[in-house]
């Protein structure tokens, strides 16, 4: 008998829509009256850990989840499932996967149609989670997401479309597994890669999307704020508008880690160019490039090298390897 740890915290997946269209948390969990229709060989174990739409979830939260499933690890639970909102389900997926020694299955999911909506999927999500966290094939793949047939690596996926029940994919990796009925298939196996052990998550890294006539403001304003990292979202393979140069290079020369990401969704952030504001610049000016992530998700591996105490040196290696 395997024996999974479920942790709801909220999202879709819990809410009911109102007679006028709206949604909003319910006050008991839709989720808690399927037990009859969990998998007959898991012991499913059931924790409100809070009940938060996604868009307030923040690395307090995450962290603490991060702790309750380093606990979970130690009562020999087989997996963990966290039920979450979709807005930011990517996010706490990939700080679960970096910040701690992952031992046991950890599997997110979510609905983009609440309990009561016709063509829900939350209850059909939820159980093929259960059944992936119960596979021993996935303790070795990383944090993981199911949606919709689908798992994907934490590390990568992404939500695509704003209601499609099929929004989560992974650019330029796609999934790394399906699931056929009640059989797990993995198709890739994740790379593996550095995590840090945390025990906070607490700075103010900062997150910018470059565009067509960017000037030097919002760096100029960063500068004055004593903010402890920012984040670039540059444009094409990692190219920057020349009027933010000088603002920029200041900001790293008083002791900022700036890393940048492209903002396209394929392919990865690349030094190719060698022109004012172009990559290779850039790259000798001190800016940090980091392949395959997005925005929001560079952001918390900055934050968990902060909070890992990391020397400048190191969080380089980090955010870069």
């Amino acid at each position: 008998m395997k024996k999974v740890l479920v942790l709801h915290t909220g999202g879709t997946i819990s809410m009911t829509q109102e007679q006028d269209g709206a949604v909003s948390l319910s006050e008991n969990h839709p989720l808690s009256q399927s037990m009859d229709l969990m998998p007959k060989n898991v012991d499913v174990i059931v924790e409100e850990i809070f009940n938060l739409p996604s868009p307030h979830i923040t690395p307090k939260e995450m962290l603490v989840l991060k702790n309750r499933i380093e606990k979970a690890q130690e009562e020999q639970f087989d997996g963990v499932v966290i039920t979450h909102g979709t807005d930011t389900l990517e996010e706490t997926a990939y700080f679960l996967d970096i910040s701690f020694e992952k031992k046991i299955a950890v599997v997110l999911t979510g609905a983009m149609r609440s309990s009561n909506e016709l063509g829900s999927d939350g209850l059909y999500n939820y159980v093929q989670a259960i059944i992936t966290a119960s596979d021993d094939k996935s303790k070795e793949q990383g944090v993981l997401v199911v949606m919709n047939d689908e798992i994907h690596a934490g590390r990568f996926v992404t939500k695509t479309h704003t209601t499609s029940v099929d929004t989560f994919r992974t650019p330029t990796f796609g999934p790394i597994g399906i699931l056929s009925k009640r059989q797990v298939i993995f198709l890739k196996e994740v790379v593996e890669h550095d995590s840090m052990t945390i025990d906070s998550a607490e700075g103010k890294v900062i997150l910018l999307k470059a565009y067509a006539g960017m000037d030097a403001m919002l760096f100029e304003m960063l500068k004055e704020s004593q903010v402890d990292g920012v984040i670039i979202e540059a444009l094409g393979a990692g190219n920057l508008p020349p009027q933010v140069i000088g603002s920029l290079e200041a900001l790293i020369q008083s002791g900022v880690p700036v890393a940048l990401v492209s903002r396209c969704s394929n392919g990865i952030a690349e030094d190719i160019y060698d022109y004012e504001g172009g990559g290779i610049p850039l790259r000798k000016m001190g800016v940090m490039f980091v392949k395959g992530l997005t925005g929001p998700k560079a952001r918390l591996r900055m934050l968990v090298g902060i909070n890992a105490r990391l020397s400048h040196h190191e969080l380089r290696q980090f955010m870069t390897e």
